[in-house]
């Protein structure tokens, strides 16, 4: 596993999401405030970009069809179906996010 840099924290605005690319995986990056989480930015449902979402507590509500996903497990929330999108450890550290990003990550990618 290693850390990779993403983008500075500026770059995400409060309770709001970006994507960024590692390889072939597009990420989403929340700012919820008191940390940052980092989820796979393509709802199970229909591929909708979650980025785009609305920022809920630690939930991210799917712009396309309003599905409901925790920021934390990647479990869907609502409606009550056993999916979930990846989750990836972020770090930050003088203004700059980090994501960790394992091999597995990468070849699950490709």
């Amino acid at each position: 596993m290693k850390w990779i840099r993403v983008t500075t924290t500026e770059n995400i605005p409060l309770r709001e999401g970006r994507s960024v690319r590692i390889g072939d995986e597009e990420i989403a990056i929340f700012n919820l405030g008191d940390r940052y989480m980092a989820v796979d930015n393509s709802c199970p449902h229909r591929g909708g970009p979650l980025c785009d979402g609305i920022v809920s507590g630690d939930t991210v509500v799917c712009p396309l069809h309003g599905w409901k996903i925790s920021l934390e497990t990647g479990e869907v929330v609502k409606p009550d179906v056993c999916v979930k999108v990846g989750t990836y450890p972020v770090s930050v550290e003088d203004g700059v996010i980090s994501v960790q990003y394992s091999k597995r990550d990468e070849e699950k990618a490709a």
